[in-house]
């Protein structure tokens, strides 16, 4: 019986450990909150553990095209022996809004490990737009690529948090692209943000989200933010935002009553360059006011003094340390440090400076912290006045001053020195103190012949001397050699690019197949599509904006590649693209997967190394 009862007692104890070392259960919605009227999309729910029981939201109001579907996933990872499975339970629905407004999809529950979870309604907005640039229509079939591209099909949108601040306040300044097309960046030009001191935050940039701007709908992501500090009065101009992007629209070139070849044998995708930019935005720094305190020095926001002083007894000679540390809401960076009057008799060493910096969109918070260093040499009772730091607050627009304590410290004589009296006794008029360091600094300086012998035999001009000579010249000319052929090995881009373009596009490949493998679709296609086209842009030395289909036809017609597997290759692109850019054809990731890597590895062994 007893025996029974310390069994149960470790089952339990290590279903308590277990539970608390588990992963915590979620349960959660994930939908666009921007939807175009009539537009079919995906309402997914997702809870990261096995599922049962399921019950779906209310769909009021909604027109349910598809679903519930579901889908179960699991993995198992084994890292240093240890070995971790988790699993997932999707439920999937595909629904349209009929008309303009707002929408509620209410609260889903599911069951799992005994508890019952519940997501949150989620509101979705429904509006009136036009279609898209990429988007097909029998009356703009022959229209060229670049005239269907409208001018804010991609935009790149500029906005402060404010436009009117003080002198070293700061401005907080976002860029977000839009697009409505598909699209690649080539590259960007960053503003010079003349007049200022720059903090760039820290964001996550491919996080794509739908948004809707000015009627219409975007899919939008955030480029850059930065905090701006104004160093100087008047209106400071934002530079623009620069980026060279790609357009790839689908475009349908010729009819046919097949409808499979329509759409397999019809439709390709065309590329089309812009430069888009933002806006200049225009900032009003305003001065700071006249009567600045002379402990002021630039701080500007909102900030505290705190001071730990030294002992008020301490002895000659004894180094001890004044520390000052200014915290809160900033241009901390810019503080410099305050202004520390010692007697005479002190000696000051260098300020240490140390910093705890954090900047967020609202600032820079933290504190920044000085130390003063400082000897006494001289006995007696010293004052060491205020410490005094001044900033400027613009929330109240007016100079805050912040003082410490006065401080009387009582330094006694120094128990090691070698003459005592009163303080600051004085010999022929030096002080004490420095008469004992004088003896320490300053030796005697010895006169007569200095009686200077030689102590063995000189190594210059010796037998090793000149072999360890001839052996640095010869190493010298060995690593002169060897190093320029590695300059001239690295000098040659295109070689290595060459050499390591099958390397770079298994790599994507297998990124692909881990994709396919979560049924991933638009994550497959996407890394199939970099695989394909970065291993022709490598292997033939072709530069990015010059990459289309009919320069990897000709340089590979060039390379002597046979014309099937040039058709080839470029087919797989294509069928890929359309699989990327038509979400509702079910695209077969396995052939296309296996396609991929045979035609590249085909192409190896006749283009070569």
């Amino acid at each position: 019986m007893r025996m029974r009862k310390i069994l149960l007692f470790i089952a339990t104890l290590f279903a308590c450990v277990a539970t608390a070392f588990a992963d915590e259960v979620s349960f959660e919605v994930n939908v666009q909150r921007v939807v175009a009227v009539g537009e079919p999309f995906s309402v997914e729910f997702t809870i990261n553990a096995k599922g049962s029981g399921f019950e779906a939201p209310t769909f009021e109001g909604f027109d349910v095209m598809a679903g519930p579907m579901e889908s179960h996933g699991s993995s198992v990872q084994i890292i240093n022996g240890k070995t971790t499975r988790t699993e997932s339970h999707t439920t999937n629905f595909v629904v349209l809004c009929p008309s303009e407004g707002d929408y509620t999809i209410g609260s889903a529950s599911i069951r799992s490990g005994g508890k019952t979870y519940t997501t949150k309604p989620v509101t979705i907005k429904a509006i009136v737009e036009s279609a898209p640039a990429g988007g097909q229509s029998g009356a703009v079939e022959e229209q060229s690529a670049a005239s269907r591209l409208a001018e804010d099909d991609m935009l790149i949108v500029a906005s402060v948090d404010r436009a009117n601040v003080y002198k070293g306040e700061p401005v907080r300044v976002s860029y977000k692209f839009y697009t409505r097309v598909a699209m690649g960046v080539e590259g960007q030009k960053m503003p010079s943000f003349n007049g200022f001191w720059t903090q760039r935050l820290n964001i996550d940039a491919n996080r794509w989200v739908r948004e809707e701007y000015k009627g219409k709908i975007y899919d939008a992501c955030l480029i850059g933010e930065y905090l701006l500090f104004p160093q100087q009065s008047g209106e400071l101009t934002i530079e623009p935002l620069e980026m060279n992007v790609v357009a790839r629209l689908q475009v349908q070139r010729r009819r046919s009553s097949d409808p499979f070849a329509e759409f397999f044998g019809g439709a390709q995708i065309e590329e089309v360059r812009r430069k888009v930019a933002s806006r200049p935005l225009t900032i009003n720094v305003k001065a700071l006011p006249e009567g600045a305190p002379a402990s002021f020095s630039g701080a500007v926001g909102e900030l505290e003094m705190t001071t730990t002083p030294p002992a008020d007894h301490i002895e000659a000679n004894t180094a001890v340390t004044y520390t000052v540390r200014i915290s809160g809401k900033g241009n901390l960076s810019m503080i410099q440090a305050p202004q520390i009057q010692l007697p005479t008799s002190f000696e000051q060493y260098s300020v240490k400076s140390s910093e705890s910096i954090q900047a967020t969109g609202s600032g820079i918070t933290g504190y920044r912290q000085f130390e003063y260093p400082m000897i006494a040499r001289a006995d007696g009772d010293f004052l060491i006045p205020a410490v005094e730091f001044t900033y400027f607050n613009p929330k109240l627009s007016k100079y805050v001053t912040l003082s410490s304590a006065e401080l009387v410290v009582n330094v006694a004589p120094d128990a090691n020195a070698t003459t005592s009296g009163p303080t600051a006794a004085l010999v022929s008029g030096i002080a004490k103190e420095d008469i004992k360091f004088l003896g320490r600094d300053i030796r005697f300086i010895k006169l007569g012949s200095a009686d200077l012998r030689p102590q063995g035999k000189l190594f210059m001009f010796s037998g090793l001397y000149w072999l360890l000579v001839v052996a640095m010249i010869s190493l010298s000319v060995v690593l002169g050699v060897w190093l320029k052929g590695r300059l001239k090995e690295l000098r040659n881009q295109e070689a290595l690019k060459g050499k390591r373009a099958n390397k770079v596009a298994l790599m994507r490949f297998r990124a692909a197949e881990r994709y396919m493998h979560e049924q991933n679709q638009k994550g497959f296609y996407e890394e199939m599509l970099r695989g394909l086209w970065g291993y022709m842009g490598d292997k033939l030395n072709i530069p990015a904006a010059d990459l289309t289909k009919e320069s990897i036809r000709e340089n590979l017609t060039r390379k002597g590649v046979e014309q099937e597997d040039v058709e080839r290759y470029v087919a797989i692109i294509s069928d890929c693209e359309y699989a990327q850019y038509a979400p509702s054809v079910s695209g077969r990731m396995e052939e296309a997967y296996l396609a991929g890597v045979d035609i590249v590895s085909r192409l190896e062994g006749v283009i070569g190394r």
